[in-house]
C-alpha cells in the first residue's frame, strides 16, 4: 500500500510539470500556432526562475516573496521566448516547425549555460535553498507527499482558469475564432496580429512555470534540469491526449505522469523483474497512448476533439 500511494503522490506532481507545458501550448495552438519550441521554453524558465533564486539569496526578502518573484522572471523568460516566436512566425511568416525546432535548441542550450554557472558538483547549488519555500506546506515530509508544494495548486488552477477564459468570454471566443479562420476574424474586426502575440506570450510563459517546478520542487536535486528537455516533448503529446481542453489536461497529467513511472512502480507493485532496459522502455506508454487517441479522435471525425483549422497555416492579410 506503501509503494501505491508513493507512486500515485510521485506521479500527480511529475504530471503538473507536463501540465504547464501542456496549458501553454494549447493556448499557443488555439490561435492557430504550432510552437514545437515548448521543450526549450521550459528550459529557459527554469534556469531563469533558479538564477533569480541564487541571485535573490541574501537580499533578505520574505521566503513568499523570493518564491513569487521567481515564478515572475519564470513566467516573463518564457514570454520573451513566446515573443521572439511570435516575431519570426506572425509578422515574418516564418515556417512553425522550424522555428519551434530552432527555439528548442536554442532553449536547451541558454538553459545548460546558465545552469553550469549557477551549479557546482562538489557543493550544493545556491539556489536549492529555497526548496522548502516551492514544496510549501510539505516541505519536511519525508515522503512523496512533499512535491505537493505551491505550484503544483497554481498549475492546477491556471488551468481552470486558461478553461474558463477559452469557453466562456469574449477572449477566447476571438482566440478560437481566430484558429479556425483567421480571415472571418479579421473580416469582423479581431486585431488577428495582436491576439496572435498575446496568446503565444501568455502560453509560453505559462510553459516555462513548468521548468521552475521541475527544478525547485519535483527534481529538488542540482542535476534536474538536465531532464527538462525531454519532459517538454512529453508535454506536446499532452496537448493531443487532451483534445486541445485545459480541463482534460489536469487529469491526462496525471495519467501520463503514471504511465511515465510505471517502470519504476508497477514492478514492485506486482511483484515483477524486469531489466533497466525494459524500464526505460515503459517510459514509451505516454506516447503510445497519445497515438491511439490520435487515431481515435481521427477517426470519429467530431469537430470538437480535432485540432484547430488554421493550426500549422500562416495568416496573409492581404489574401482575405
Amino acid at each position: 500500500m506503501n509503494t501505491l500511494f508513493s507512486y500515485l503522490f510521485s506521479a500527480i506532481p511529475l504530471g503538473i510539470t507536463l501540465l504547464y507545458g501542456c496549458v501553454g501550448e494549447i493556448l499557443t495552438e488555439k490561435v492557430g500556432h504550432l510552437n514545437l519550441g515548448i521543450p526549450g521554453i521550459m528550459c529557459v524558465g527554469g534556469a531563469g526562475g533558479a538564477l533569480a533564486i541564487k541571485l535573490l539569496r541574501d537580499s533578505g526578502l520574505p521566503p513568499f516573496l523570493i518564491v513569487v518573484i521567481a515564478i515572475l522572471v519564470s513566467f516573463l523568460c518564457g514570454a520573451l521566448m513566446g515573443a521572439i516566436y511570435s516575431l519570426l512566425t506572425v509578422t515574418l511568416k516564418a515556417n512553425q516547425n522550424v522555428t519551434g525546432l530552432a527555439m528548442t535548441t536554442f532553449g536547451v542550450g541558454v538553459m545548460k549555460f546558465i545552469m553550469a554557472k549557477i551549479s557546482t558538483i562538489t557543493a550544493a547549488p545556491g539556489y536549492l535553498y529555497a526548496l522548502d519555500y516551492f514544496r510549501f506546506p510539505f516541505a519536511h515530509t519525508t515522503n512523496a507527499l512533499k512535491y505537493f508544494g505551491v505550484m503544483l495548486y497554481l498549475g492546477i488552477l491556471i488551468a481552470i482558469a486558461a478553461t474558463f477564459v477559452l469557453n466562456k468570454t469574449r477572449v477566447g471566443l476571438h482566440l478560437r475564432a481566430i484558429g479556425e479562420n483567421p480571415a472571418a476574424a479579421d473580416a469582423v474586426g479581431i486585431n488577428v496580429t495582436a491576439y496572435k502575440y498575446l496568446a503565444t506570450c501568455i502560453g509560453s510563459g505559462i510553459a516555462a512555470m513548468g521548468g521552475l517546478f521541475y527544478i525547485m520542487d519535483y527534481g529538488g536535486s542540482p542535476e534536474s534540469y538536465k531532464t527538462i528537455e525531454s519532459l517538454g516533448w512529453l508535454a506536446v503529446a499532452l496537448v493531443i491526449f487532451a483534445i486541445w481542453k485545459p480541463l482534460v489536461s489536469i487529469l491526462g497529467s496525471v495519467l501520463f505522469g503514471l504511465l511515465y513511472l510505471a517502470g519504476s512502480y508497477v514492478p514492485g507493485l506486482f511483484g515483477i523483474n524486469i531489466s533497466l532496459a525494459q524500464s526505460e522502455l515503459l517510459k514509451l506508454l505516454p506516447y503510445v497512448v497519445t497515438i491511439l487517441v490520435l487515431i481515435i479522435t481521427s477517426v470519429s471525425k467530431k469537430r470538437e476533439n480535432q485540432p484547430p483549422a488554421a493550426l500549422g497555416l500562416p495568416y496573409f492579410r492581404e489574401e482575405r
